[in-house]
């Protein structure tokens, strides 16, 4: 089974998380088919935006903590750390369509994309307190960022639950849809993203998330 499916559509390369049997919790493996993916579809001209998704039931339960305990070294060449590199270097529009659990990674990843929508059985939650960590993804200095620094404290120190009405408040979601038009709205913005000007949709991503080399510097101290 192919644990991140990929299927390219309208100009939008869309990466679905498929490890059912572990709520898509994401191991080494999907990270490394994830960057790749990313890379080449940066590079393709036939490919203008990125859409992630999961599962009806779970967006992703976060990383295979038992695999990352084998393997706890987080050098640059690790493949949750280029996946994050990479992130922070995409070049073209991501998008992301969450349903159920967004734990962990499934939230911080957010922070990178540049709309996110949600239907209302999305719940979210970043734990690292609760597992005696700190946060990941740079999500120390985007989240204050976005949602000002006691209401990124509160998320990030109590490691409480919040729902998509929640997130919408927040900003870190655009928009809540019903579950059953998730996937094709939040594909039908990708597409109208796709369909304008690359070199304009790119350059104005590029205006707009400044502070690249900040931000690479903070994952390297959490």
């Amino acid at each position: 089974m192919t644990t991140i499916q990929v299927h390219d559509t309208q100009g939008v390369r869309v990466l679905k998380f498929n490890r059912p049997e572990k709520r898509n919790a994401i191991d080494l493996g999907m990270y490394r088919q994830l960057t790749e993916y990313l890379i080449q579809g940066d590079t393709d001209n036939d490919i203008r935006a990125f859409m992630l998704c999961g599962s009806s039931d779970c967006f992703t339960s976060g990383n295979d903590v038992a695999e990352f305990l084998q393997h706890p070294d987080l050098g640059p060449e690790h493949p949750a750390v280029r996946f994050l590199h990479c992130l922070s270097e995409l070049k073209k529009p991501l998008l992301a369509a969450v349903s159920g659990a967004a734990v962990g990674i499934g939230t911080t990843l957010l922070l990178h994309c540049d709309l996110v929508y949600a239907d209302e059985t999305a719940r979210f939650k970043m734990p690292f307190v609760d597992l005696a960590l700190v946060p990941e993804a740079g999500a120390s200095l985007l989240l204050p960022r976005l949602v000002g620094y006691q209401k990124a404290a509160e998320l990030l120190l109590l490691s409480e639950n919040f729902d998509a009405d929640q997130a919408n408040q927040f900003g870190l979601v655009n928009q809540v849809v019903s579950a059953n038009q998730l996937y094709e709205f939040a594909l039908s913005k990708a597409a109208a993203i796709a369909a304008k000007s690359p070199s304009a949709v790119q350059q104005t991503k590029a205006l707009m998330r400044v502070g690249k080399e900040a931000l690479q510097q903070q994952m390297q101290l959490e």
